[in-house]
């Protein structure tokens, strides 16, 4: 949903940074992978403490780059199916870092709903991600739902930053989690709706 709305307003402010980072010989899959490697290990290092307000600050920095790898690729024209491909595998290996961060933490700490929800976040959002992607290969289109990406990082960005450090503030992180996942249950109905639909048109024609 957010991939919709505000596409061309990041666009709009990323664009000419990106075309400055082109101009000085910076490529698009190196942004990727220091945005990967970054958001990975700030994960790992910082959410398995429980450090979660300084995890979710770096976390959220290294995030913003995979929005300012596609700036520069289109700036230095140099967009090609591996960097696609580097781009989603990048996406989901930081995803998988967060969430399994989280449940990391949790396990440890003997708190079993906690570590259910944020690995139901985990399976859910790589499911979400699979649909679109086997969609598309199939030639349709599955890019809808309520919790996409970029809904799912807010909501469980803002929700970890909230209840870590000096905030602390109570139950926010699991209101957070298990709202992501009915949202993203409700995502992953959706887009199975959206595929059937097209699917089933396509055999009518």
């Amino acid at each position: 949903m957010l991939n919709i709305h505000a596409r061309a307003w990041v666009s709009n402010t990323i664009n000419p940074f990106g075309g400055w980072l082109a101009r000085k010989g910076v490529t698009p899959d190196a942004i990727t992978i220091i945005g990967t490697v970054g958001a990975t290990a700030s994960a790992l290092i910082f959410f398995t403490q429980g450090w979660w307000f300084t995890g979710t600050l770096l976390i959220w920095g290294f995030v913003m780059l995979d929005v300012l790898d596609g700036a520069v690729a289109r700036a230095s024209g140099k967009t090609t199916k591996f960097g696609a491909v580097l781009d989603s595998t990048g996406d989901r290996l930081a995803d998988a870092a967060i969430f399994g961060s989280i449940a990391w933490y949790f396990a440890r700490h003997d708190q079993p709903w906690m570590l259910a929800a944020a690995m139901l976040c985990l399976v859910l959002g790589s499911l979400t991600s699979y649909i679109r992607a086997r969609a598309e290969g199939l030639g349709l289109n599955a890019t809808v739902g309520i919790a996409e990406r970029a809904e799912r990082l807010i909501i469980v960005l803002v929700g970890t930053g909230l209840s870590g450090d000096h905030l602390r503030v109570p139950y926010v992180q699991a209101a957070a989690l298990w709202i992501l996942v009915v949202a993203s249950t409700i995502t992953i109905g959706q887009r199975m709706a959206a595929v059937w639909q097209q699917s089933r048109d396509a055999e009518t024609a």
